[in-house]
């Protein structure tokens, strides 16, 4: 395992972190499964598994499993394992109403997790509209309040915006850490690499997310581009590829992944075993800007979720429509996106129920033929 100081704290961290998002889950007695229903034996086991083998940052939230994880992670952290890593969780802003809710969501989460305090507490999914929300509410000085009572020790956000507002964030507050979606597709999105390197430069510690992209850079990959990967000559799964891209960067902290199986867990354990800052050469770099770009030659609509073309007037949900569109173009998974599709059918929000009144494409920025493509994406889906 690597391991990287943790900014100016005073501590190393592993560059791996393990998320608590996709953990083991009990087969349902039709075969089917829960995303509330852990497998908390074979958790704990995977959990702990992390931990002996060298992960010393571990992360859930309030949300996840339901909101099963953070209570599976803290009898996982029982035993003596709380001592040997970092914890971060998250403050759902969408919970909070009032000053005194901050407080009541922070005591779920110390009862949860079985601890006294938290290293790492992160305002959770932080956009331009709940962050005015929780600025309005205090959230600052509630977080200066427990870092003095030592309830928590590293005041943190996660976030899904833009950079405009990463930026207005970042400079507003003295944060520890940022967490930010980034891989070697999203390296312009929300964040993205400018992000990164702003935050690195006021010294602020970043920890990734979605590094797979929720298992799309990892699972199922289009011929082209298995055959491209296979062009260099230093061989390495998909995954492994967008591991040891991220772990280049020393920007990066931490770089956090979940496990469904503890096969799984051991190959992302193997992969940071060697995976470590400026190691990839000039080539390898190469190999992954053509396959970012074989990637984006596979978007069917150049959509970019501006939501100018919303709300329309048909209930049609366009840019939803056009990202599943794409994202069986470019992952190749048309079961998972035919099935998201047919429930906007069910919804009365799918393609079909446009009338054509063209209001979406006289305000798209992009000029898209909305009206063809949506029929496009309709018999697509219905073949």
């Amino acid at each position: 395992m690597q391991y990287v100081p943790f900014g100016n704290l005073g501590f190393e961290v592993s560059r791996f972190g393990l998320g608590c998002m996709r953990l083991p889950l009990k087969i349902q007695p039709d075969g089917t499964t829960k995303e509330s229903d852990i497998d908390e034996e074979r958790a704990i086991e995977l959990i702990r598994y992390a931990i002996d083998n060298g992960v010393t940052y571990v992360d859930t939230a309030n949300g996840y499993h339901g909101g099963n994880s953070k209570f599976v992670l803290g009898k996982a952290l029982t035993g003596g394992y709380r001592q040997k890593v970092k914890v971060a969780t998250k403050l759902p802003p969408w919970s909070v109403t009032q000053y005194s809710d901050f407080e009541n969501l922070l005591q779920t989460h110390l009862e949860a997790l079985q601890t006294d305090h938290i290293d790492f507490y992160l305002v959770h999914g932080l956009d331009k509209k709940s962050w005015k929300k929780m600025k309005d509410l205090g959230v600052l000085k509630f977080l200066d309040d427990c870092v003095a009572k030592g309830k928590i020790r590293y005041p943190s956000f996660s976030f899904h915006d833009d950079l405009e507002t990463f930026k207005e964030i970042i400079d507003s507050y003295h944060w520890a850490m940022c967490q930010i979606q980034l891989n070697i597709l999203d390296v312009n999105w929300q964040a993205g690499l400018e992000g990164l390197r702003y935050a690195a430069s006021k010294g602020i510690s970043v920890v990734v997310m979605e590094p797979l992209k929720g298992g799309k850079l990892a699972n199922n990959i289009p011929g082209d581009i298995l055959a491209k990967w296979d062009e260099s000559p230093v061989k390495r799964s998909p995954q492994s590829w967008a591991f040891h891209w991220l772990a280049d960067m020393p920007e990066v902290t931490v770089i956090l992944s979940g496990s469904s199986t503890l096969e799984q867990l051991k190959d992302s354990l193997e992969i940071f075993r060697t995976a470590g800052a400026k190691h990839l050469s000039k080539e390898e770099l190469t190999i992954v800007d053509e396959v970012r770009k074989m990637y984006q030659s596979k978007i069917k609509v150049g959509c970019t979720a501006c939501n100018y073309c919303m709300p329309c007037p048909s209930g049609v949900s366009i840019p939803d429509i056009f990202k599943l569109y794409n994202e069986e173009s470019m992952y190749n998974i048309y079961k998972s996106t035919q099935a998201s599709y047919m429930k906007l059918v069910d919804k009365e929000n799918a393609a079909d129920r446009c009338v054509e009144c063209g209001n979406c494409e006289s305000v798209c920025p992009q000029s898209l033929p909305i009206i063809e493509k949506l029929k496009e994406v309709h018999g697509f889906f219905n073949k």
